[in-house]
């Protein structure tokens, strides 16, 4: 029977660096819809939900996912781990898949090439990121439902309530209690510098630069050798890299 693979992309408007962002416009189409427009083209993916909060203002997210022929869910702001469990969990979901919107030109083949690799050595974790090799802004996570669920029922730190997966992670191959067993999807050469994710108004500078020489429709690595060979990466590589992550883990220490 086929495994039944659901994609989560979280979405709000709130962004203290760049408030709004996944509404921003290039040549008239939100960054939004350019990332689910290319996800769209999986061919290991059941459906698609975009999950944003209950905050009003992130009733227009919601509106325009449906509007698109997405799934949507509000939920929890602070709680994303509680947020995601609930748009799934009548589903009927084998799997998850997790990205952020945030990513306007991430890669549905790279999106198809890890569910694969998950599902085919049976994995409950399975990332590009354990070693951050990809550019930033390709970043895909895929797990068991069954560990999203453990992860639901268990997890109380903050950094673990407020970014889905960290308890999966610090709980695989026997660091902790409760064992997941986990994979890094790896990249031939680090890459590790570029950054295709908008946090900043010189991220929404470089995606806009991008769409405008080359489309929405190129693969992960045909933009990231147009960045490597036009001398664009010093325009938002200065950048920290999961710089939310960052704080919520210095949060857990701190509390």
């Amino acid at each position: 029977m086929e495994l039944k693979t659901v994609l989560i992309s979280q979405a709000r408007i709130g962004s203290t660096r760049l408030p709004g962002k996944v509404l921003k416009e290039v040549n008239g189409q939100s960054l939004l819809q350019i990332h689910l427009d290319r996800l769209k083209k999986s061919s290991k993916v059941s459906e698609i939900f975009v999950a944003t909060t209950i905050n009003h203002q992130d009733k227009v997210i919601f509106d325009k996912a449906k509007e698109w022929g997405y799934q949507a869910f509000r939920g929890s702001e602070s709680n994303v781990l509680d947020r995601f469990y609930q748009a799934v969990k009548n589903s009927n979901a084998d799997w998850i898949v997790r990205v952020t919107s945030d990513c306007p030109l991430l890669d549905a083949k790279l999106v198809d090439d890890i569910i694969s690799f998950a599902h085919n050595n049976k994995y409950d974790y399975v990332s590009n990121s354990l070693l951050e090799r990809f550019p930033d802004g390709q970043d895909v996570e895929v797990f068991k439902f069954s560990a999203l669920e453990k992860a639901w029922e268990n997890a109380n730190l903050k950094s673990d309530l407020e970014h889905v997966t960290p308890y999966i992670r610090n709980n695989a191959n026997g660091k902790g209690d409760n064992v997941f067993s986990s994979k890094n999807f790896d990249c031939e050469k680090d890459f590790s510098k570029i950054r295709m994710t908008v946090d900043e108004p010189r991220d929404f500078n470089l995606i806009e630069y991008l769409i405008q020489k080359l489309g929405t429709e190129k693969t992960w690595l045909e933009y990231t050798n147009y960045i490597i060979d036009n001398d664009l990466i010093s325009m938002n590589n200065q950048i920290i890299r999961n710089e939310g992550l960052l704080k919520s883990l210095k949060n857990d220490t701190n509390g």
